[in-house]
């Protein structure tokens, strides 16, 4: 069954419609939040980012998904979901405005950047709910089938709204003022969601009442005691570690090529910050087509190798080609290598979540997978930290991409010594209906 298939079939739903539209508003404003964050931390005119900035700033873009993912259950299966889709987004707004405020007045660095930690704190809460309340508005048979079609359409729309941020600031101009007019029209967008999930009755998307949930103390402190159990499950899993720690060292290395690819363009390629941008924004583009074009090569490729085999060679071909592609330090090859990366690295990951979903017993899922995100964000984050210290003012840098080629042959070898005895055989092919 294709993806509009599917979205079809949910579509009919009108409680899902509800539900589906608060998610595509607030992914859209998402989108152009991210964006004004990046051009401001990255490419604003009158400021001169380095490298140790461009890593803050994919710090406060990732981190606060990962360091909040797991603990938010704890309060949403206690608090009226539909409640945080009505208030999250008037708090976010308001967070908005005021980080708006703080830039057309001149804020620091570091009062702009706690209140994008705050506003995106406040989305952790905002997306996890929306994923809790699905069961709640789509029958049992057709579950599947929304989890598919609602993260997809979610990141579509993020990208779309980061396209719609550059056109605005296009019209906006690239100054403070420009920056402070992005971060008021996502606060505006995003109050509509609120509007939207208004429209569902209050107890429409639970949780129900369980007299037998543990306090909210005791409640945070299974949740670190349930990390490290997921941990330890993890570790006598030799599968599903590997493929972790595959996701995870294409993740490091990411962080790294792409602290590098925005130090260039911002340094190397032109000084002009609206190029540089401009030039960027086809690099992620490129990316994103990547990204999509694994979604049918990866079953495909799964149903002629295992699993076992492919993801060693995904992660050899972002090191070769990646190297390859990148050393010519040239905006064609650096286009040219997202598109590649995308894939391969999003075969990676897909990969990796069936491995997961397949080895991980279904009481540890939770768990494991919080692990995951956490990693997921976190090994990006640190990649970037890493590409600081070790790149130039202009960002162009042999050392650099020598060590993300070497970094995902090493991460090859590593996943096919751990996989290699463990007797998993063939496995299914991975599919997509």
């Amino acid at each position: 069954m294709s993806f509009l298939s599917d979205l079809r079939v949910v579509l009919e739903g009108r409680d899902f419609r509800r539900l589906f539209g608060t998610r595509l508003v607030s992914q859209f404003s998402d989108g152009i939040f991210q964006f004004t964050v990046g051009g401001y931390a990255f490419f604003s005119p009158e400021r001169q980012a380095t490298a140790a900035e461009i890593a803050a700033g994919f710090a406060v873009l990732l981190l606060p998904y990962s360091v909040l993912g797991p603990f938010v259950g704890v309060l949403i299966d206690r608090w009226s979901r539909r409640q945080i889709l009505v208030i999250a987004p008037l708090v976010r707004g308001t967070l908005l405005l005021v980080a708006a405020a703080l830039v057309a007045g001149g804020a620091s660095d570091v009062v702009f950047y706690a209140a994008a930690l705050g506003v995106l704190g406040v989305n952790r809460f905002f997306l996890s709910a929306l994923s809790a309340a699905l069961p709640h508005v789509v029958s049992k048979e057709r579950l599947v089938t929304a989890n598919a079609v609602t993260p997809t359409s979610g990141t579509v729309v993020t990208f779309v709204g980061a396209g719609v941020g550059f056109l605005l600031r296009v019209v906006f101009g690239a100054g403070t003022g420009g920056t402070a007019l992005l971060l008021v029209a996502s606060g505006l967008i995003f109050g509509l969601s609120a509007l939207i999930a208004r429209t569902m009755s209050r107890s429409l998307l639970g949780p129900t009442y369980d007299p037998s949930l543990p306090q909210v103390r005791e409640a945070v402190r299974n949740v670190v005691s349930g990390l490290v159990d997921g941990a330890r499950h993890i570790a006598h899993r030799r599968g599903a570690a590997a493929a972790l720690g595959g996701m995870a060292t294409h993740r490091l290395l990411y962080g790294m090529l792409t602290a590098m690819v925005v130090m260039l363009y911002r340094y190397y390629f032109t000084t002009d910050a609206d190029v540089a941008l401009r030039g960027i924004t086809i690099v992620l583009a490129s990316s994103g087509v990547g990204f999509f074009f694994a979604v049918p090569i990866t079953p495909w490729a799964t149903q002629r190798y295992r699993i076992e085999t492919w993801i060693p060679m995904m992660l050899i071909t972002c090191g070769v080609l990646g190297f390859v592609l990148c050393a010519t330090f040239s905006e064609v090859g650096l286009n040219i290598a997202a598109f590649v990366l995308g894939v391969a690295g999003q075969s990676v990951k897909i990969c990796a979540d069936t491995v997961v979903q397949r080895e991980i017993g279904e009481v540890y899922l939770g768990r494991v997978f919080s692990i995951y995100d956490m990693l997921f964000n976190g090994m990006t984050v640190l990649g970037a930290v890493i590409a600081a210290l070790l790149l130039p003012a202009n960002g162009k840098s042999f050392l650099v991409l020598t060590v993300i080629g070497l970094g995902y042959l090493v991460g090859a070898l590593v996943y096919r010594i751990t996989v290699s005895g463990t007797g998993t055989g063939r496995q299914p092919a991975i599919v997509t209906d």
